[in-house]
């Protein structure tokens, strides 16, 4: 009889930096407020509601919503320090994940938006320098997204749900 549980993820399933690319049939205006406002990110993805000093050297944190807290998160789930912002064309911060001692040991990692109008559509690149984070790597790539208890589909479901959020009006992790 063979096994049906789930291989267990690990490091090795993820790489360094990772590149996350989407077109969104939105400005890059549109794309960056998503981004950077905390009336929109609490509408996609994991629904936290982001503060940004939006000068170099200046904060940024993310704030678990209801539910989070509730599932005994932290108020602040990721913190981080702006490092260049080039509305709406660039945005580069740092970005720690503070969610569990383990995770939080693995130190800021760097995180690159940039947005090009291409098209009549916005190119939104993401890439996220994750090095001398392994396992923070495993869960922002998406790897573990069907392993329960290991927090979704990393960047790839935030990006898509940013996406759906923007060129439908509605998100797909919202949907009742």
């Amino acid at each position: 009889m063979t096994s049906t549980a789930a291989t267990p993820i690990t490091a090795i399933d993820a790489t360094t930096v990772q590149f996350n690319r989407i077109y969104i049939r939105a400005t890059p205006q549109a794309s960056w407020d998503a981004i950077t406002r905390p009336e929109w990110t609490e509408k996609y993805g994991y629904g936290g509601r982001v503060d940004y000093d939006l000068r170099p050297g200046g904060r940024f944190r993310s704030m678990a919503d209801e539910a989070m807290r509730q599932a005994g998160m932290p108020e602040c789930v990721v913190d981080g320090e702006v490092i260049e912002s080039d509305p709406p064309r660039r945005f580069v911060q740092t970005w720690r994940m503070l969610m569990d001692d383990g995770l939080k040991a693995e130190g800021f990692t760097r995180l690159t938006y940039d947005l090009v109008e291409t098209g009549g559509v916005t190119r939104l690149t993401v890439t996220h320098d994750l090095t001398g984070a392994p396992n923070l790597a495993v869960l922002t790539s998406g790897a573990a997204a069907d392993q329960p208890g290991t927090g979704g589909g990393g960047w790839p479901w935030v990006l898509s749900d940013l996406k759906s959020l923007l060129e439908t009006g509605a998100a797909f992790s919202r949907a009742t």
